[in-house]
Formats: structure tokens, C-alpha cells, sequence
């Protein structure tokens, strides 16, 4: 192909990727058009540093949430990180100082510039969302959280602030308290291909991993569920995170609680847009 036959497709590209931007900001549809359109302008602020850390920051909650919103849709996983791969090839390509590409630049400027000051956002999930704070508080409180229970005792899932490890905060109701907790979920190693069986529900054991919490504490006032006095705060290692967002949105992860009778009280969860909202607190406190 000539050389302005490939400008000429590279500034097709560029500029409906900037309508798009412009048209749609973070509010998304099924299908990998968004999501190799937000790849590609994200890849090519990686390589380029074309906004602040605040944008690019919001720029990829909108990415990740884009990669959720397809797969949602039914688009197959592989096709949706091949998606990701050839937009990140594109920007590979692409000069820096390229005037389409500073237009693009611009135009994601004004998408964002209003989103990326919201102090708080909500994820939907299937059936649980994940609710995302930014905002500066004198005590200890929910960044991100996912709610919940187990029978009459309500549980609580997220973390605390930017970098800060998860933890599980349990109310318990006419019940011993547990010796131990842990995150179980699809052993990615084991097991490459989501498991989207029933709502709530994990592979055969042999696919599963769990992680067990490091420690466990008195959960201080903020964490608890509006109408519980005292609870517990189950700390995780800080490569959780990482591994919950490794895994397909569609998915279920559970908490479980062990006794010392034997018994494992389990409470589930949605994986969702937990990358999304870990992006979105990425954008810093307000």
C-alpha cells in the first residue's frame, strides 16, 4: 500500500475514533468498537503521554469498562483481547506529533473533562454493582465496595482507598465468629476460559484457587452495614486485586468463612467492573 493510501486510513481511523470519543465520553455500548477505539487512544498515551495522569487515569476506567460492556454482549474473549491487540499495533505505529492524532487528543480533552471530576460512580453489575467514592474522608470508609450477605448477616467487600489491599467486613448474627476467611475463585492457571455457569456459582475444585485473608480486626464504624453496631474487617493480601481483575466480569468469586465446627459459610460476589473502579480511583481523591 502507498504511503498516502496508509495516511489515508490512518486518518479514517483517528477521526472516527475521535467522534466516537466525543460522541459516547465514558457512557458505553456493547460490542468491541468502543473498546478498540479507547485501546487505541489509550495505548497511544502510554507511548506518547498525551494527557495527565488524571485523564489517562479516567481514560482507562472508560477502556475497562468498554472490555466489560463486550463481553457483556457475547463478543467471544479471545476476539475482545485480539481487539485490544491490534489497536495497541495501530498506535504502535503512529507518530507522536501526527496532527490527526493531537486532534484526537483534544477532542478526548473535552470528553473527559467534566467525568473525571465526578467524586463518585456506580458500576452495574448482573446483579450487584460496585459502588466507587473519591471522595477525602476524616475516617475510614468504602472506596469501592461490593455488598452482599449471608442469610440475616450482611457482608461487604472492596477496599479502602487507592493501593490499599481488599478486605471483607462481616457482621455476623447468632453465630460463633470464624477462625479464618478467604477469596476462592477460577484458578486462571488451570482453568484459561471464564467459567459463566450459573449466577453465584465457581468451577469444579480442581479450577478453583483461594486466597487467604493475612489478618483479622474489630471493623471500625464506616465499613459497616448502616444497621450493624460492631463487625469484622478481614484484611487480604494486596495481589488480590490484581488476580480479581484478571478474571472475566461475568464471574463470581465467593468470601468464605471457616469455623472451627467444620463449617464454611460462603458469600458471593460479582467480579463486574471491579478494574473499571480500581481505574476510577486511580483519578485520585476529591
Amino acid at each position: 500500500m502507498s504511503r498516502e493510501g496508509k495516511t489515508g486510513r490512518l486518518s479514517t481511523a483517528l477521526a472516527v475514533a475521535g467522534a466516537l470519543l466525543t460522541a459516547a465520553g465514558p457512557a458505553l455500548a456493547g460490542g468491541t468498537v468502543p473498546y478498540y477505539e479507547r485501546s487505541f487512544v489509550l495505548a497511544a498515551h502510554e507511548r506518547c503521554g498525551l494527557f495527565s495522569d488524571e485523564l489517562g487515569a479516567a481514560l482507562t476506567v472508560s477502556t475497562r469498562q468498554a472490555r466489560s460492556a463486550a463481553l457483556r454482549a457475547g463478543e467471544d474473549p479471545s476476539q475482545v483481547t485480539a481487539t485490544a491487540r491490534r489497536a495497541e499495533a495501530r498506535a504502535a505505529n503512529v507518530a507522536c506529533d501526527d496532527p490527526e492524532l493531537t486532534m484526537v487528543a483534544d477532542r478526548v480533552e473535552m470528553a473527559f473533562d467534566g467525568w473525571r471530576r465526578m467524586p463518585a460512580l456506580t458500576f452495574p453489575g448482573l446483579e450487584q454493582p460496585w459502588l466507587a467514592d473519591r471522595r477525602a474522608y476524616s475516617q475510614e470508609t468504602w472506596a469501592l465496595s461490593q455488598a452482599s450477605r449471608i442469610g440475616a448477616s450482611p457482608v461487604t467487600f472492596g477496599q479502602t482507598g487507592t493501593g490499599m489491599p481488599m478486605k471483607a467486613v462481616v457482621s455476623f448474627v447468632g453465630r460463633s465468629r470464624p477462625y479464618a476467611a478467604r477469596v476462592v475463585m477460577r484458578d486462571t492457571g488451570v482453568l484459561a476460559r471464564p467459567w459463566l455457569g450459573q449466577a453465584g456459582a465457581l468451577p469444579p475444585t480442581p479450577s478453583r484457587r483461594a486466597v487467604m485473608a493475612m489478618s483479622q480486626a474489630p471493623a471500625s464504624r464506616m465499613l459497616l452495614a448502616p444497621d450493624r453496631k460492631a463487625g469484622e474487617a478481614w484484611l487480604f493480601p494486596a495481589r488480590l486485586g490484581l488476580e480479581l481483575e484478571a478474571l472475566d466480569p461475568r464471574e463470581s468469586f465467593w468470601v468464605e468463612f471457616l469455623f472451627r465446627d467444620g463449617s464454611v459459610a460462603r458469600v458471593p460476589f460479582e467480579v463486574g467492573d471491579i478494574a473499571a473502579g480500581r481505574a476510577f480511583l486511580e483519578m485520585g481523591p476529591l
